[in-house]
């Protein structure tokens, strides 16, 4: 549900057994939940309520579209740098190795 100031997330913790009775309650559950007066969706007021950056699209698509740009960008700065990190966890892994040998036992 969305709030002026926020969303409420409900989740139903259960079995899959119960999934039917649960999809049953759904709609007197929400029936039952919302936000006080004047703190509603619909109570927006434009001149003092910021509007976010993103839309309710995004919103409902589980995530903000220009996220998407700093994983393309993380990606390429990783992919850029496989060299480096692939000999740092090589060399982490010898040092890992190095601590962690078995000694042989004296002849």
């Amino acid at each position: 549900m969305l709030g002026r100031r926020g969303v409420l997330v409900l989740n139903a913790v259960a079995g899959m057994s119960q999934l039917p009775q649960i999809e049953q309650a759904m709609p007197e559950i929400i029936a039952f939940t919302g936000f006080n007066a004047g703190q509603r969706y619909a109570d927006f007021q434009p001149g003092t309520d910021r509007m976010a950056a993103y839309g309710l699209a995004a919103l409902i698509a589980g995530g903000v579209a220009a996220k998407a740009g700093l994983f393309a960008k993380l990606f390429a700065v990783l992919l850029a740098g496989k060299k480096i990190i692939l000999g740092a966890v090589l060399a982490f892994s010898a040092l890992f190795g190095k601590f962690f040998k078995r000694k042989k036992p004296a002849a």
